[in-house]
C-alpha cells in the first residue's frame, strides 16, 4: 500500500503585479480626471506644503531683517510662553466653546431642515424655503455682521423690540455689550447664515435611499416618523459620520470675520478666538514667532483630531475618510 504523503500547498502567487497593473489600468481610463487633477496638486503643493519651511520661525526669535539662517533659535521658547499665557488660555477657551456651539448647532439645524424639506410634498414651497435658506450663505460676512448687529440693537432692534412686546424683558438688552452673550449670538448667526447651504449635502444623500423601502414601510403601516427613525436617519448615517470627522478636524477653525465684526471691547474676553489672537498679540505686535507657534499648535491639534475621529469611526465600523 502507497504511504500517504502530505499534498503540497500550492504557491499563492504574488498579488502585488496584478495590483500595480489594475491601477495603471484605472488610471489611463480616468486619465482625464487626473489631468485636471493636476494644477490643484501643483498648488496644495507651492502653497500649503513649501509654506511649511516658515514653521521654523516658531522656534527662533524671528526678526525680519535678518535672513532664514541667521535669527536666534530658542527652541520651545515660545510654545512655553503661550501655555502660561492667560491670554492664550482664554482665547483657547473661547474657540472651543465656539466650536463645540457651531458643530452642535449647524449639525441638528441642517438635518432638521433638510428632513424637514424632504417630506415637504408642494414643490413651489419647497423650492421657495430652499432658496430663502440659501441665500445668507452668499452674503460677505461684513454685510451679515451688519444686519446682526442692528438686529440686536438697543436703538430699535427688532430682537429687542420683539421681545419687549412679548413681554420678556422690560428694556432693551445691549446684546453684543455683554460678554456671554456672544457664545449664543455667534452660534445664532452661523446657523443663519449658513443651515441653508449645509443641507444640500443631506438632501443630495436622501435622494440615493431606495424609495421602495419607503412604500414598504408605509404598506406595512409605519408613520411618516417611524419612516423618517427607521429610513431616512440610517441612510444619512454614513454621510454624517463623514461629516462629523472631517468637522473635528477643523475645530479650531471658528472663523475671523464674524468674532471681528461683532467684537468689541465689553465682550473681548468671550469673542477673541485664536485667529484674532495671532492677529492681535502676533502679527500686529511684530512677534512673528509667537503667532507661527500659536498657528502650529493649532494644526497639530486638528491632525490629532482628524486621525482619532477616523481611527474611532473605523474600530466602531463605521464610514471613515481613509
Amino acid at each position: 500500500m502507497p504511504s500517504q504523503e502530505t499534498a503540497a500547498v500550492p504557491a499563492v502567487p504574488d498579488a502585488e503585479p496584478g495590483k500595480v497593473r489594475r491601477w495603471f489600468k484605472t488610471l489611463s481610463k480616468q486619465k482625464a480626471l487626473v489631468l485636471m487633477s493636476v494644477p490643484f496638486v501643483i498648488w496644495i503643493f507651492i502653497f500649503k506644503y513649501v509654506p511649511l519651511w516658515g514653521w521654523t520661525i516658531a522656534f527662533q526669535h524671528y526678526r525680519p531683517n535678518l535672513g532664514m539662517l541667521e535669527q536666534e533659535w530658542v527652541g520651545l521658547e515660545q510654545f512655553r510662553f503661550l501655555f502660561s499665557d492667560d491670554s492664550f488660555l482664554r482665547v483657547l477657551r473661547n474657540t472651543l466653546a465656539m466650536a463645540v456651539i457651531k458643530l452642535v448647532l449647524g449639525f441638528f439645524t441642517a438635518i432638521g431642515l433638510a428632513i424637514l424639506l424632504n417630506e415637504v410634498r408642494i414643490a413651489f414651497f419647497k423650492r421657495a424655503v430652499q432658496t430663502i435658506s440659501y441665500l445668507p450663505h452668499f452674503i460677505s460676512w461684513v454685510v451679515a455682521a451688519n444686519i446682526i448687529s442692528t438686529a440686536l440693537s438697543i436703538d430699535g432692534g427688532i430682537v429687542n423690540e420683539l421681545l419687549m412686546w412679548l413681554g420678556v424683558i422690560d428694556r432693551p438688552i445691549m446684546w453684543l455689550g455683554v460678554g456671554h452673550y456672544f457664545w449664543g449670538i455667534l452660534g445664532a448667526s452661523e446657523v443663519w447664515k449658513d443651515v441653508g447651504w449645509n443641507t444640500i449635502v443631506y438632501l443630495a444623500a436622501m435622494t440615493m435611499i431606495d424609495p421602495s423601502q419607503y412604500e414598504a414601510a408605509e404598506i406595512d403601516g409605519a408613520s411618516r416618523l417611524q419612516r423618517i427613525q427607521h429610513i431616512t436617519l440610517p441612510g444619512l448615517k454614513p454621510v454624517i459620520v463623514i461629516l462629523l470627522i472631517m468637522n473635528l478636524g477643523s475645530i479650531l477653525e471658528t472663523g475671523f470675520e464674524p468674532q471681528y465684526l461683532m467684537g468689541n471691547g465689553m465682550n473681548a474676553d468671550y469673542s477673541e478666538n485664536l485667529e484674532i489672537f495671532v492677529l492681535k498679540y502676533g502679527i500686529s505686535m511684530g512677534n512673528f514667532s509667537l503667532a507661527t507657534a500659536a498657528g502650529i499648535f493649532k494644526t497639530v491639534v486638528s491632525f490629532i483630531l482628524l486621525f482619532g475621529a477616523n481611527s474611532l469611526a473605523k474600530r466602531l465600523g463605521e464610514q471613515r475618510l481613509f
